[in-house]
């Protein structure tokens, strides 16, 4: 199975996890430094085991551990949501920008918007020249740009799928 564009992040249609799966993202999520070791202890199985489940959630793109930051805190000076009224289908939309270095998270909505990409910039320029860049890309109809001011929140840890209305 070919590994997902690492430019478009980890975007596959999700397969059945079992519980054992969903222990080691959790653990995973809650300390993506953990060794295989310390997971299997925590979750109660084989390392060994552990090892093969994450190298199969890789390869299927449903994992992903990373280092995550605060592009704020890093110096950037400029970050966005921009809204996108796409003028027919927004996936072409979606899977242009999809391409772009500054696009951190691109997704297809219902709603106002068809497609809503943030994006991280190194200044307000850097960001005027994306807006610009997103209102000439074909298909797109209209742009409406949210600068955020502050990150309040950012959490990746939100636990794995819910099963019958409680967690799995």
């Amino acid at each position: 199975m070919p590994l997902p564009d690492p430019t478009r992040g980890p975007v596959t249609r999700p397969r059945s996890l079992d519980a054992t799966d969903r222990a080691i993202i959790e653990a995973l999520q809650a300390n993506g430094r953990a060794s295989f070791r310390g997971v299997a202890a925590l979750i109660g199985v084989a390392e060994g085991t552990v090892r093969a489940r994450y190298a199969r959630l890789v390869e299927d793109g449903i994992l992903q551990v990373t280092g995550v930051t605060n592009p704020l805190g890093l110096g950037f000076e400029a970050m966005a949501m921009i809204g996108i009224k796409t003028t027919g289908s927004p996936e072409p939309v979606a899977d242009a920008i999809s391409g772009w270095e500054e696009a951190s998270y691109v997704v297809v909505t219902a709603g106002s918007f068809d497609v809503l990409v943030e994006v991280v910039c190194v200044d307000r320029r850097h960001l005027l020249e994306l807006t610009t860049r997103a209102r000439a890309t074909p298909g797109v109809a209209t742009t409406e740009t949210f600068l955020y001011l502050d990150l309040a929140k950012q959490v990746f840890a939100w636990g794995t799928h819910m099963e019958n209305g409680a967690a799995a």
